[in-house]
C-alpha cells in the first residue's frame, strides 16, 4: 500500500509580527498549537536602524532582548520537552549575541538546546566593498554615513542549519517569509529549484508573518472579531509536501480565520502579484485560490512560481538630520481652526528665531488636526471641521539640534499667549528630539555576499544559487468597462461590495481590494481604475506620483500600488500615518455604481 506523500503535515505557528508584539503568543502557541515549528518576525528597516545604534553603544547589544528574557528564556523547558524547533529573524545586526544570550539561558535552565546563525546579511563591516552601491529607483550614491546595511537573505541558510541539527535558528535580516519557508524546505526536501512548492511555501509565510493579521487583526468588519480581540489566536500553517495549506489557529482562542481575512493579508505589502520578488523564488499570487473547509479552516492553492533574480534587495539606513513632533489638545468652537491658527503662529515665531541665528529653514513642517477627517482632504464629511475637539500634531524636520531645541521651548507659549481651549499637552515636559533614520534602499549581486551558518561550535558556508533568471512581467492593464445592465443604478461605498487593507512599500502605499461575493467584482474592477485611485488620493500624492493597478482573478481581488505618497515613508515622514495604514480605510468611502437589483440578489 503506497502512503500518500501529502499525508504529512507540518504545522508552524508565527508568534511575532514585529519588534513589541504581545510576548504572550509564543505561551499560547505551544499550549494549544501541537506545533513542529515556532517562528517569529521582529525586523522591520526601522528596527535594524534601532539595533544597530545599541550595537554602537555596547559590542552585546544589537538584538531583540524580549526574545530571549521574556519568550525563549520562560519556556525553554517546554520546547525541549515537545521538541518543537524554532526560527526567529531576531538576531537583528548582532545574531552571534543574541545566540551566546540564548545558550547561557538554556545553560541556566538546564536545558540542551543547539543553537545556531545565519550570518552574511550584515555588509556594514564590508561597507568599503561596496562603494558602488546607488539607489535602485533614483540611482544616487549611498550616502557615506551608514547606520545599518542588510541584504535580505533567504530560506536556504535556515533550511541547512536545521539539517545540521539545529533546535533553534536565529537569523539576522531574511524576508520575513523565509523563516517559513526554511523550515518546509528542510521537512519535505524542496529544492532550490522546485519554484512552485517556494512559492507556495513563500505565500504561506507572507500570510502570518505579520501574526495576528490574517485571524481577524485589523480586518475590514472589525465588528465581527471584536469579541475576541483580548486573546487573539496566533497563527498557523498545516502544510503539506505539494505546497498546499491551511491557515488555522489555535482551538478556543479569539479572532476569526476566514477567506476574506486570510485573503486581506495575502494582498499586504506585495506591490506587483505576478512577480513578488524573494531571494529564493519569484511569486505568482494571482491563481491563488482560498477555501473554507471548516471552522476558522482555510486551504491555500495555486501558487506559482518562477526563478528569483540575480541580486538581493538591502536596506541601509543613515542619519538625516533631526525631528520633533508635539500633540496638544484644543477644545469648543472651531477647534480645528483655533488648532491650525495656533500651530501655524508657533512654527511662523520658532522660524523668525531660526533666520536670526543663521540656521535656515526647517527642512519640513507637518500641521495636522487629528480628529477633523483633514487626512481625508475633499473627501472629509462637510461636519467634520465643526467638530469641539481635536489633537493637534506639529511635526519638523531640521538638520541641527539647535533648531528642535529652539521649537520645543516654544511650544508651551500656546497654552497663554494663543486661542482659547489648549489643554492636555501630552508628555512629561517639552518634546524630545530623535535622529531621523531615513532608508536608502538598493540592489546587490547574489554572488557578492557571503552566507555562513555558525551551529553550536560548527561553522560552515552555505552556497546559495546566484544566477538569477527572472524574466520581468509586461505592464499591467487598467481595462475595465462597466458591465451592461438593466434597471436602476445606485450608489454605495466601497465598503458594501468589498473589504480592504493598506500598508507601505517604503514611500510607496499598497491597497489590496478583494470583493466580497463574484458578482460584485466587475463592478468594482469597471470604477476602481488606477487614474480615479489616483484622484481619490491626489491630496496625498506628489505631482509625479503614479498608480498600478493588478488583478488577481483566482481570489477575485485587485492591487494597488501608489508611488511616493506616503511624505518620505516610516521614520523620514512626518506625517501622522505614515505607513499608509488609514489608506485601504478612506478608499472603502470611494462611491460605486451598481444595479439596485445586484444588492438585492
Amino acid at each position: 500500500m503506497k502512503t500518500d506523500p501529502n499525508a504529512r503535515k507540518v504545522r508552524i505557528g508565527c508568534a511575532s509580527a514585529f519588534w513589541g508584539d504581545t510576548n504572550t503568543a509564543a505561551a499560547q502557541l505551544l499550549q494549544l498549537g501541537k506545533l513542529d515549528y515556532l517562528v517569529f518576525d521582529y525586523l522591520a528597516e526601522i528596527t535594524m536602524s534601532i539595533l544597530a545604534a545599541k550595537r554602537l553603544k555596547d559590542p552585546n547589544e544589537g538584538y531583540a532582548n524580549d526574545f530571549v528574557e521574556h519568550v525563549m528564556e520562560p519556556l525553554l523547558p517546554e520546547i525541549r520537552r515537545q521538541g518543537v524547533k524554532v526560527v526567529a529573524n531576531a538576531g537583528g545586526v548582532n545574531p552571534l549575541a543574541c545566540k551566546a544570550a540564548l545558550e547561557a539561558a538554556a545553560a541556566k535552565a538546564g536545558v540542551e538546546l543547539t543553537v545556531a546563525v545565519v550570518l552574511g546579511d550584515d555588509l556594514i563591516p564590508r561597507r568599503a566593498e561596496f562603494s558602488d552601491l546607488v539607489d535602485w529607483e533614483t540611482g544616487a550614491p549611498a550616502p557615506a554615513n551608514l547606520l545599518s546595511l542588510n541584504v535580505y537573505l533567504g530560506a536556504i541558510p535556515i533550511a541547512q542549519a536545521l539539517a545540521a541539527g539545529a533546535d533553534i535558528v536565529i537569523t539576522g535580516r531574511c524576508v520575513d517569509s523565509a523563516v517559513v519557508l526554511g523550515p518546509l524546505m528542510h521537512a519535505f526536501g524542496w529544492a532550490a529549484d522546485d519554484y512552485d512548492r517556494l512559492a507556495a511555501g513563500s505565500v504561506a509565510g507572507h500570510i502570518v508573518e505579520c501574526g495576528t493579521q490574517c485571524n481577524g487583526g485589523n480586518f475590514t468588519d472589525w465588528e465581527s472579531v471584536q469579541p475576541g480581540f483580548a486573546d487573539m489566536g496566533f497563527p498557523i500553517v498545516e502544510c503539506s509536501a505539494d505546497g498546499s495549506f491551511v491557515v488555522t489557529k489555535p482551538d478556543g482562542t479569539g479572532g476569526v480565520v476566514s477567506v476574506l481575512t486570510v485573503l486581506e493579508q495575502m494582498l499586504y505589502e506585495i506591490g506587483d502579484p505576478r512577480a513578488y520578488l524573494l531571494p529564493d523564488v519569484t511569486c505568482d499570487f494571482t491563481g491563488v485560490r482560498l477555501e473554507a473547509i471548516g471552522d476558522h479552516r482555510v486551504r491555500v492553492t495555486g501558487a506559482r512560481g518562477t526563478a528569483p533574480t540575480a541580486q538581493y534587495k538591502a536596506s541601509a539606513t543613515f542619519p538625516a538630520g533631526m525631528r520633533c513632533a508635539a500633540l496638544f489638545m484644543i477644545g469648543g468652537i472651531d477647534a480645528a481652526k483655533k488648532g491650525r491658527a495656533s500651530a501655524t503662529a508657533i512654527i511662523d515665531k520658532v522660524q523668525r528665531q531660526l533666520r536670526e541665528q543663521g540656521l535656515g529653514d526647517f527642512t519640513g513642517v507637518d500641521i495636522h488636526c487629528i480628529g477633523a477627517e483633514e487626512s481625508y482632504g475633499p473627501h472629509a464629511r462637510p461636519g467634520a471641521a465643526a467638530t469641539r475637539e481635536v489633537v493637534v500634531k506639529i511635526a519638523v524636520q531640521h538638520p541641527s539640534a539647535r533648531a528642535m531645541k529652539l521649537f520645543s521651548r516654544e511650544i508651551a507659549q500656546a497654552a497663554t499667549a494663543m486661542a482659547p481651549g489648549y489643554t492636555g499637552y501630552f508628555g512629561a515636559g517639552r518634546p524630545e528630539a530623535n535622529m531621523i533614520p531615513k532608508l536608502f534602499s538598493t540592489l546587490i549581486a547574489k554572488d557578492r555576499v557571503a552566507i555562513e551558518v555558525v551551529v553550536g561550535d560548527r561553522r560552515f558556508p552555505v552556497p546559495v544559487p546566484t544566477a538569477g533568471g527572472h524574466i520581468p512581467a509586461p505592464k499591467a492593464s487598467d481595462d475595465g468597462a462597466l458591465p451592461a445592465f438593466d434597471g436602476e443604478i445606485v450608489t454605495v461605498p466601497l465598503i458594501r461590495l468589498a473589504v480592504a487593507r493598506s500598508g507601505d512599500k517604503g514611500d510607496h502605499a499598497n491597497i489590496g481590494v478583494a470583493a466580497r461575493e463574484a458578482r460584485f467584482l466587475p463592478y468594482i474592477r469597471a470604477e476602481l481604475s488606477a487614474e480615479r485611485v489616483r484622484g481619490w488620493f491626489q491630496h496625498l500624492l506628489r505631482p509625479d506620483s503614479t498608480v498600478e493597478r493588478w488583478d488577481l482573478p483566482a481570489s477575485m481581488s485587485l492591487n494597488f500600488l501608489l508611488r511616493h505618497a506616503l511624505g518620505g515613508g516610516g521614520a523620514a515622514s512626518l506625517r501622522t500615518d505614515p505607513q499608509g495604514k488609514a489608506f485601504a480605510q478612506m478608499l472603502l468611502d470611494c462611491p460605486i455604481p451598481v444595479p439596485r437589483a445586484l444588492l438585492a440578489s
